[in-house]
């Protein structure tokens, strides 16, 4: 059994992402050859946090490949009654084929995997979400063709969303511009890493709080919410005003720009109703992509 493990987008080395992207896109053109590649295979989905996408796509990705998911809430856990993650981990690795966790801080991730000895996936931590992102560049691949060179602008909170475009976008040379008010930029190693992905492959990165400066001309516009689970609201609300994604910032960008959200949007906040519904949102083709993504991605780790 591989133990190879999927924490962080940068996992991936740019031949194997361009790979994944290549095979979420056969899976999701004829789904039916697919449906036997986890047979006999079993995968624990840990929920720590609520989720939507994450559980379902996941759940229907594991049972429509033949395999069966085990779906567990952190409460659920003896976790919960202090036994520690690695003892978690080392118990699951012999009872299933792989672990997906949607859980708090990255370290939590990492202790697991360390201790497991089977495939351990992020299904979202504090830190990155690199199954959207996976999603999130098969969808541009279908609706832009060709990554290198893209422009894309993130407009909102420096956090686990744009944490892992900018690890994905950088590292397939993308143009990557994120604005961010100030005091909430992405983590600094994050910046030093996709600084040296964006070198090597020959992308951009730009971060800057100028939300003119970022969307301008730019391909795609992305946003999030700027309220994170477990996060303080505090003055946040008022502190983002300006980045709201609304008709105004869509004319700023390219004639062809689309708009894409990971959900769960807050209409009226970061996002506008008239721009998450309208002609430019593919966001509902964001969210469809997640199980096409996440079957290539399942299967790439337990066939290794």
């Amino acid at each position: 059994m591989s133990d190879r493990d999927f924490l962080s987008i940068d996992d991936l080395s740019r031949d194997e992402l361009q790979s994944l992207l290549e095979e979420a896109a056969a899976v999701k053109a004829d789904p039916r050859a697919w449906a036997d590649r986890l047979r006999d295979r079993q995968v624990a989905l840990i929920f720590e946090k609520a989720s939507t996408r994450t559980r379902v796509s996941f759940e229907v990705a594991v049972t429509s490949m033949g395999g069966h998911a085990v779906v567990l809430r952190g409460d659920e856990l003896q976790l919960g009654r202090g036994e520690t993650l690695e003892d978690t981990g080392r118990v699951l690795s012999r009872y299933v084929d792989a672990i997906v966790v949607r859980t708090f801080g990255q370290d939590r991730l990492e202790r697991l995997a360390d201790a497991a000895s089977v495939p351990v996936i992020n299904g979202l931590s504090d830190f990155a979400h690199p199954c959207q992102c996976l999603a999130d560049l098969q969808t541009l691949r279908e609706k832009k063709g060709e990554l290198r060179g893209l422009s894309l602008a993130y407009v909102g909170d420096g956090n686990n969303v744009a944490h892992s475009l900018m690890f994905g976008g950088t590292k397939l040379g993308m143009d990557v511009r994120l604005a961010c008010p100030t005091g909430y930029e992405p983590f600094p190693q994050v910046v030093e890493r996709s600084v040296e992905l964006a070198a090597e492959s020959g992308g951009r990165l730009t971060i800057t709080d100028d939300v003119e400066r970022a969307v301008a001309g730019a391909d795609v516009l992305y946003t999030d919410v700027w309220v994170s689970m477990g996060q303080e609201e505090g003055d946040r609300r008022r502190t983002f005003a300006p980045y709201q994604v609304g008709p105004a910032m869509i004319d700023l960008a390219g004639d062809d720009v689309i708009v894409m959200h990971c959900l769960p949007a807050h209409r009226g906040e970061e996002i506008t109703a008239d721009a998450i519904d309208g002609p430019r949102s593919v966001v509902w083709d964001q969210a469809e992509n997640r199980l096409h993504s996440q079957k290539a991605l399942l299967a790439w780790l337990l066939e290794q």
